[in-house]
């Protein structure tokens, strides 16, 4: 199971939700045939033991498949239970037990429950350690997922050391040129796109795609990534024209590996509409929006969290065209499938009250906008702390609120503390 890395510098950005730009997934789960084997070889080979081992090979299955559905909620019951069974079958301090862990920690990262997913990477990385050794491939993988974890939070500091071991490790134990190098270097590239520093980025998203070109060819799925992580970097920067060719090249090398109906090549798709729509190109934008959007429906079922994404991105660009009729109930749709998927105080529940506050506020219409800013902004500062860089956006948004309404006093003292936020952010 993989799960894919949000664009930071886009989401709920002045008061829009942006991009389902493509970035490495961050592999929290493993498939479930290598725990079972794991089990067979290293344990004897008893009736108990191997109808424990069947048994959690299914319980993973079934969290695999409900984790692409996007039923979290279900996937957490499940995971819980191979948990519990892994644990009864190698004991607390096995490996498969900490594959486990991470696959439950993996879900509730997904669903913005950061509290409770840190201290299972945590005890997962423990485990690793011990039972494999520091400088284990699997180890680096431990040190990614909490990273990872901390980079959602907006704690670069924290995420950028694990990072970093995890790299070296990764190096020093596969080599230089291996694919999973290139993720890590993707990751830590991703660390410093999301903290405005590009010159430190470009070239660790430039190595990690010629890593992948030459390990597994120019068309492989993984190198279409790369190229929508750098193109990503090129868009954030305003380089469209450098950004262009390299979105277009990932759409091709995924229609072509995957199909035309692909999740991944909606997201190609979303990638390329979203650099249209940045130069007003929205003649271009449209059709690949809705292309995107049709893909994922019949893909992933209408009430998936990508679903959401491309609802909102698709109501962004009428949004953006003024045409707020037909935004409106497309980021309202977005907002209850997020509810229903995510839970009421994700991160990306945030995201869309903020888009539809915006909405509403850009017409005017401020008593319907302001309930829904103060929402968001709760929702952030509970799930991701006081001191997130989204935070400074979302106290900007309610701050030009109180602006225009009269309010110069409430807003000089959000304005202020969003200027805190981002100076400690740089």
């Amino acid at each position: 199971m993989s799960y894919g890395v949000q664009c930071p510098s886009c989401a709920a950005r002045d008061g829009k939700e942006s991009c389902d730009v493509s970035h490495t997934a961050r592999k929290h789960v493993k498939t479930s045939a290598t725990v079972f084997l794991i089990l067979l070889f290293l344990f004897d080979a008893t009736a108990s033991v191997h109808a424990q081992g069947i048994e959690l090979k299914t319980l993973n299955d079934e969290v695999m498949s409900l984790y692409r559905q996007g039923q979290y909620d279900r996937a957490v019951v499940v995971a819980k239970k191979a948990l519990e069974v892994a644990e009864k079958a190698v004991g607390p301090n096995h490996p498969s037990v900490a594959q486990s862990l991470n696959n439950l920690a993996g879900l509730y990262d997904t669903k913005g429950q950061y509290a409770q997913a840190e201290p299972l990477f945590k005890r997962a990385l423990v485990i690793r350690e011990k039972a494999l050794g520091p400088e284990h491939p699997d180890v680096a993988a431990s040190l990614n997922n909490l990273a990872e974890l901390y980079r959602a939070q907006g704690q670069y500091a924290q995420a950028e050391p694990f990072y970093k071991r995890a790299l070296v490790i990764q190096e020093k134990a596969l080599g230089p040129e291996h694919p999973d190098v290139a993720a890590s270097l993707d990751n830590l590239a991703e660390l410093y796109r999301a903290q405005g520093q590009y010159v430190q980025a470009e070239p660790l998203y430039k190595r990690a795609l010629a890593i992948k070109e030459k390990a597994l060819g120019p068309e492989h799925p993984d190198v279409a990534t790369s190229l929508d992580n750098l193109a990503a970097l090129y868009h954030t920067q305003g380089q469209y024209a450098q950004a262009e060719p390299l979105f277009k090249r990932a759409l091709v090398i995924q229609e072509k590996a995957l199909g035309p109906e692909h999740p991944d090549v909606a997201t190609s798709l979303n990638n390329l509409a979203e650099l249209y729509r940045a130069q007003g190109q929205y003649t271009q934008a449209e059709p690949l929006y809705k292309r995107a959007l049709a893909i994922k429906e019949k893909a992933l079922g209408a009430e998936h969290p990508d679903v959401g994404t491309s609802l909102n991105n698709l109501a962004g660009l009428y949004d953006t065209k003024g045409q707020y009729a037909q935004a409106e109930p497309l980021f309202k749709r977005a907002l209850v499938i997020r509810e229903k998927a995510l839970g009421p105080e994700h991160p990306d529940v945030a995201a869309s009250l903020n888009n539809l506050a915006a909405l509403y506020a850009t017409q005017g219409q401020y008593t319907q906008a302001e309930p829904l800013y103060k929402r968001a902004l709760a929702i952030q500062e509970k799930a991701l702390g006081p001191e997130h860089p989204d935070m400074a956006a979302s106290l900007n948004n309610l701050a030009g609120l109180y602006r225009k309404t009269g309010r110069d006093k409430e807003a000089e003292a959000l304005e202020k503390r969003a200027k805190a936020i981002r100076a400690i952010v740089r």
